[in-house]
């Protein structure tokens, strides 16, 4: 007697025969697709195409400015990036040749990523790629705040300085991954002023008409443990004619220089027995309209606090600049006969910085990077790395704070 346990395993067995006969019947029978391997089984092709995206699966510590995408052996079609969590598109382009694909813009820093890309090769088999990353956080990177700007016109004494955000210890790696040339020809070097501010300039002023262009090649480059660079980029700009203005304290008169001939002779009013004028050759480093200027902010208590400074360009970061004065005494003009100022170079102006004036004037003919040098003052030189002003060190002490 046949149980139903009994049955049911012989109708299972039966089924499980004619299954192997039809495996055996499709194996013998061959494919349309098969290949001639040496096993003489079925293979798929596999695209030729080979995806590498800059920016590992998994990395913490990727560039915000070299990280892309690029294909050996077949074309990119799509790539898409988002900033991961909130799915935003990072904007890009695929390279006209199909080969290359980057971002539009700098990466964020400490920001997670994703890519998703895909190719196909010359037969049109498609291969793809991901990857998921963080970029390089604030905390591990430094950059450098830098003048002057690119595509800028500057005058004769302008340096090329950076401000790192972060102390360098390894001065010498930053230095040598900053190049910096004229096409005048001259020699640029490098000196510290501490630990986070590096300035270039030539031994004289730079030649007038010269262009001159930093390579800024700091990307990933380490500063300090564990602090690596994040930028990546080449800046120029034009040196326009040579401007030098020197004012002389002792006939509280300026002569402004232009291309070697003499333009202008303006009387001004420097600072006063009490608060004297620094000697030395200063550069100007900003300009404005108009300004407030605070005695409080520099030193000075309130002893003044005027809203509305106008033609005031900086000298010093200290607070010394050459500016006009609307508030003097009408009665008895200070200008070309004493000084009477905080330290600042005075000309006579009017409120509201309109008007035919002497502080008009210059200020329309000067340059950021122009240099204007007091002299005849009872104060001492001023500080190299007061303002732009390293034009006061000797080459040789400028050059023996190279660290390259």
């Amino acid at each position: 007697m046949t149980t139903p346990d009994i049955a049911a395993r012989r109708v299972l067995g039966a089924c499980a025969a004619l299954m192997v006969g039809t495996l055996t019947l499709t194996a013998c029978g061959g494919s349309a697709n098969a290949t001639d391997d040496k096993g003489g089984k079925d293979s798929p092709k596999t695209s030729t195409a080979k995806i590498t995206i800059s920016a590992k699966d998994g990395s913490t510590s990727a560039s915000i400015n070299a990280t892309g995408v690029q294909v050996s052996d077949g074309k990119l079609t799509d790539v898409k990036m988002t900033v991961s969590g909130s799915g935003q598109t990072v904007a890009g382009a695929i390279s006209a040749d199909g080969s290359t694909w980057k971002p539009k813009e700098q990466l964020d820093r400490g920001t997670k990523y994703q890519i998703a890309a895909t190719a196909k090769d010359a037969n049109g088999l498609t291969a793809a790629a991901n990857s998921i990353f963080t970029t390089v956080t604030s905390a591990n990177s430094f950059i450098g705040t830098y003048t002057p700007d690119d595509g800028s016109t500057v005058g004769v004494g302008m340096p090329v300085s950076f401000t790192f955000d972060k102390a360098i210890t390894d001065k010498k790696a930053v230095q040598s991954h900053i190049t910096v040339n004229s096409s005048s020809g001259q020699q640029v070097v490098g000196h510290w002023f501490g630990n986070q501010r590096l300035d270039f300039r030539p031994q004289d002023y730079w030649k007038a008409g010269s262009k001159v262009t930093m390579k800024i090649d700091l990307d990933g480059v380490q500063g300090a443990g564990g602090v690596y660079g994040v930028q990546k980029k080449t800046v120029s700009f034009t040196v326009g004619r040579s401007q030098v203005s020197t004012v002389d304290a002792n006939t509280q008169t300026m002569t402004v220089v232009r291309d070697g001939q003499t333009i202008k002779s303006v009387p001004i009013s420097a600072g006063s027995a009490e608060h004297t004028t620094y000697n030395g050759q200063m550069v100007i480093s900003e300009k404005f309209v108009q300004t407030r200027m605070n005695g409080s902010t520099v030193g000075f208590g309130g002893e003044y606090d005027i809203p509305d400074v106008p033609h005031a360009m900086r000298l010093t970061s200290s607070g010394t600049f050459i500016h006009g004065n609307y508030w003097y005494n009408k009665g008895n003009p200070p200008f070309g006969r004493s000084g009477t100022s905080h330290g600042c170079v005075g000309l006579a102006d009017v409120q509201g910085a309109q008007g035919d004036t002497q502080a008009k004037w210059f200020f329309d003919n000067s340059l950021v990077g122009d240099v204007v040098i007091v002299k005849n003052s009872p104060d001492t030189t001023v500080s190299p790395d007061n303002g732009l002003n390293g034009w006061n060190m000797s080459w040789s002490a400028w050059t023996a704070g190279s660290a390259v």
